[in-house]
């Protein structure tokens, strides 16, 4: 396909700190990609629904708060429930390394821990994502 890889970027839950999920998504737009923020504080419903309407080929998660165990499944979950299943879902942000296991089984591509550099990122979604 010719066009641009898309993303959503995401910030769920109750977490109120996004200049890291802001960064990110400008390496993003910078090296091509059309990225669609929704803000702080959705829920996972918000989410998936956005990354439907929104035809992306990434869901890219930011959180800070220690809900990821929660809430990054919950939105793998209902993205596959909503026909979404071929959307590469990754996330990022202060979760521990005990945790990225659990995650990754529950479907979650990776996970990038703070210093990681936009362009491992960036790359991990252009080598992984599903195009049609």
């Amino acid at each position: 396909m010719n066009r641009p890889i898309r993303v959503l970027v995401a910030k769920p839950g109750l977490d109120g700190h996004d200049r890291g999920a802001k960064v990110v998504a400008r390496a993003m737009r910078d090296a091509g990609m059309e990225v669609i923020y929704t803000g702080l504080r959705q829920t996972p419903e918000q989410i998936v629904e956005a990354a439907i309407q929104e035809d992306v080929d990434c869901v890219s998660m930011s959180i800070l708060s220690g809900a990821h165990n929660h809430l990054f499944p919950k939105v793998v979950k209902l993205l596959r429930e909503k026909g979404g299943e071929d959307i590469l879902v990754v996330g990022g942000g202060v979760i521990p390394e005990e945790d990225i296991p659990g995650l990754k089984e529950a479907g979650i591509a990776e996970i990038f821990t703070p210093g990681t550099p936009t362009g491992v990122t960036i790359d991990f979604i252009t080598k992984n994502i599903k195009r049609n």
